[in-house]
């Protein structure tokens, strides 16, 4: 693999068509994750040009493979989260694993993983045994909790790591219980993105020592980030948020979902000043309610029943004639069709495999790194075992691909 440590900017052409190489060229990921964290942080490393090797079980592989519905003969969710990458099958668990592994460690720059602590050491594939492997290794441990502290080997999913952040506890529904959250957050914005970045940071920092280091990533330390406004608040007036009953949870008139006649919602947010009294004057709340001479439970129920007596389509052709910051829900169906995001190219890219093809997860990096790959393959289950040698004398047979 050809190494580069220079540092190339690319211009993002007038037609908005990605370079020829993009920014990870040249850098060689191994990836022993499976479902969510890890492989999306290794897509996006991939879409940048690195090469990623998903190290799998011989059997099954990952466990999406199986995940329904099906395209092409493997489960829709593996197709997007493995679009363009290498599939290795081997069972790590086999006497010569190490050894058949190695070289491929050696020609490394980065390892991901997302196993409970231990694991990998247990393995014979921690941090230390593939330092000596590849001293310049970047070695990326994703958890729910960390590598140490007392919850570093409990099970989790990621509602349990929402959970024992506090974050599920800012929000209640219409009984005052914590909802589910639509998105899988913590493997998302606590474990996927700052794998990322702490990964590209391990990496300009070893341009610099030529060393490589251990990336401990734990899903419910990057939790915390997202819940800014609720630490200052707490820490500051020693007044800690109360589910639903904050500015951004529930708690205000002028950021609240209010239903409509035809039985869709609409999604306001007005919170400054400006934006206020353009909503207020668009649906005609009376003076008193806008001065604040009634609580905010009062005012959120009356702009409740304001917004029932219209359909959401009359609501956004009011709210149009004048700068007011509301938003119909849509299904994803809706948005996936959305004149905007269509007009930015979001879902031009295709995850191809056997004739059959779907649009790409749309990431969050810009066309100017991504390698020029507008059609690429998810891979079968060991496809690129050719990468690591055939059984050693001491393991078993060399006819046995994992």
């Amino acid at each position: 693999m050809p190494r580069s440590s220079a540092c190339v900017a690319w211009v993002q052409s007038e037609s908005g068509t990605p370079p020829a190489i993009g920014a990870l060229t040249g850098i060689r990921v191994v990836d022993f994750s499976t479902r969510l964290p890890g492989p999306l942080a290794t897509l996006i490393l991939a879409e940048a040009g690195a090469e990623v090797i998903k190290i799998e079980r011989p059997d099954t592989g990952d466990d999406t493979r199986a995940h329904k519905p099906a395209l092409a003969g493997d489960g829709a969710t593996f197709a997007l989260l493995n679009r363009g990458k290498r599939s290795v099958a081997i069972d790590l668990k086999d006497a010569d694993a190490t050894a058949r592994l190695a070289p491929l460690i050696a020609s490394a720059d980065v390892v991901v993983e997302q196993f409970r602590p231990g694991v990998m050491d247990r393995l014979g594939f921690g941090y230390e045994a593939l330092r000596q492997i590849n001293p310049r290794l970047i070695y990326c441990s994703i958890t729910g909790y960390g590598s140490t502290g007392p919850l570093a080997q409990a099970a989790g999913h990621d509602v349990n790591f929402l959970a024992e952040t506090g974050m599920l506890g800012l929000v209640a529904d219409g009984n005052g219980a914590p909802p589910l959250p639509p998105a899988l957050i913590a493997d998302v914005a606590g474990g996927a993105y700052p794998a990322v970045m702490n990964i590209l940071l391990a990496l300009r920092l070893r341009d610099r020592t030529g060393e490589g280091c251990h990336l401990d990533i734990a899903m419910c330390d990057s939790l915390f980030a997202m819940m800014h406004w609720a630490l200052a608040q707490g820490w500051a007036t020693g007044r800690w948020p109360r589910r639903g009953d904050e500015r951004l949870t529930g708690g205000s008139p002028r950021y609240q979902i209010h239903r409509t006649s035809d039985d869709r919602f609409i999604a306001c947010s007005p919170l400054e000043e400006k934006f206020w009294k353009n909503f207020c004057a668009a649906i005609g709340l009376a003076r008193a309610y806008r001065d604040g001479l009634h609580d905010d439970a009062s005012t959120r129920a009356e702009i409740a029943r304001i917004f029932a007596q219209s359909t959401a389509d009359e609501w956004m052709a009011r709210f149009a004639r004048s700068e007011i910051p509301c938003s119909i829900v849509r299904s994803p169906e809706e948005a996936v069709s959305s004149p905007h995001f269509r007009s930015r190219g979001l879902f031009d890219a295709q995850a191809e495999r056997d004739g059959v093809a779907m649009p790409a997860l749309p990431l969050p990096v810009v066309r100017a790194l991504r390698v020029a790959r507008e059609r690429a393959p998810w891979p079968r289950l060991g496809e690129d075992n050719d990468l690591i040698p055939a059984r050693l004398a001491t393991g078993g047979n060399a006819d046995d691909p994992g």
